[in-house]
């Protein structure tokens, strides 16, 4: 289903776009030397009932998955770069941490993650990582608007990701969004231009560039959820949702401060 939102639904999603950022935000900062993903998943849970909102995917479970989900929040750390189950881990100097976020409020979903290095320690080829996907979905979004393709998104976020030596897997991607979590269309992380869904306003996409360091093939940890580079390098993810609106793309994941 592709689903096109009626102005009063884009501002709805601009609340739920607001509190993902500033939920991720908090985390963020919480997430030091020492922190357990698992309390990073209940201050989540805190955070969204506080605000009125439900979670996206402690009932969700899709055909990849094993079950309900059952948390708050996507923990991955180091080589795991989607759908990171939280578990009981201490967060350790130069982990490099995913946070990948999707909560409904008033009827309208949003999808939003980042990855950090937590502590002192920066990794210089961490750093080239996670900026490579910020760079990538500022391509993507870029030449997000009307009358703009599928096609045209996947191709910038693929470029800057190929360009800057990474392989890029096409298994999972961006996706629609509303008042669900996953739509269609599918957005992969590379494709040509010109080509798929043609955009209108108020479309909603959560755009999703992740990759891994050295191979562009996935491995299911024995959670059943959670996915991790086949050779165990690092990894890297970040997201927002956007908006296509008549004069381009709004971004709705951004923190309401910084």
């Amino acid at each position: 289903m592709i689903e096109i939102l009626n102005p009063s639904e884009v501002a709805r999603a601009r609340e739920t776009g607001a509190l993902v950022a500033d939920i991720l935000q908090a985390m963020k900062t919480r997430a030091t030397v020492g922190t357990n993903l698992l309390d990073i998943d209940q201050w989540t849970k805190e955070m969204i009932t506080e605000a009125g909102a439900e979670s996206c995917y402690v009932d969700y479970a899709p055909s990849f998955g094993r079950g309900p989900f059952g948390h708050y929040i996507c923990t991955g750390v180091n080589d795991a770069v989607l759908h990171g189950l939280p578990h009981n881990y201490a967060l350790a100097d130069g982990d490099l941490l995913t946070l990948d976020l999707a909560v409904v409020k008033n009827g309208i979903a949003a999808d939003a993650a980042i990855s950090f290095i937590v502590g002192e320690s920066q990794p210089a080829e961490s750093v080239a990582m996670i900026e490579a996907t910020e760079r990538a979905l500022a391509a993507g979004i870029a030449v997000a608007g009307p009358n703009a393709k599928i096609g045209d998104i996947s191709y910038a976020i693929g470029r800057v990701l190929i360009d800057a030596g990474y392989q890029v897997n096409t298994q999972f991607g961006g996706h629609g969004i509303g008042s669900t979590m996953h739509q269609d269309p599918h957005v992969p992380n590379t494709g040509r231009p010109g080509r798929g869904f043609k955009l209108r306003p108020g479309l909603l996409l959560a755009l999703e560039p992740w990759i891994m360091a050295d191979t562009d093939e996935l491995v299911t940890d024995d959670d059943g959820w959670t996915l991790r580079s086949a050779t165990g390098c690092r990894t890297a993810h970040t997201e927002h949702t956007i908006a296509i609106t008549a004069d381009g793309a709004e971004i709705l994941t951004l923190p309401t401060q910084k």
